[in-house]
């Protein structure tokens, strides 16, 4: 597993607002991190399939490609630290450098480090 690839993952039980359902995520966490054993979570964020080029400046859009079978967001303001059983299959695709820093730039602004 590394930074920018795309797996599913099982973010059930959920509460309230939060996003739930098996469905896409991307491993946000630093691939040294990832490398460990020892380390036995893994930060993520959920992909939404339902697409709203009107909010895509907090959830960059994402093609559809390889095994990501629709067009989908990243919703930013939803980060979760996950127990590596939770994941299943993957990677289905991985984001290119220009993706991944517009999933970057909406999570500084979601955290409050840049507006």
């Amino acid at each position: 597993m590394k930074r920018g690839e795309i797996y599913t993952a099982n973010l059930n039980p959920n509460r309230g607002a939060e996003i739930g359902k098996i469905r896409p995520v991307l491993i946000l966490q630093a691939d040294w991190l990832n490398a460990i054993n020892a380390v036995k979570t893994v930060v993520v964020l959920p992909l939404t399939s339902q697409v709203d080029p009107r909010r895509s400046l907090l959830h960059p859009i994402i093609k559809a490609r390889g095994q990501l079978k629709a067009d989908s967001q990243v919703v930013a303001e939803q980060p979760r630290a996950l127990d590596r059983r939770r994941l299943g299959q993957g990677p289905l695709a991985a984001l290119s450098p220009s993706e991944m820093a517009a999933v970057e730039q909406s999570l500084l602004m979601v955290m409050g480090m840049i507006s």
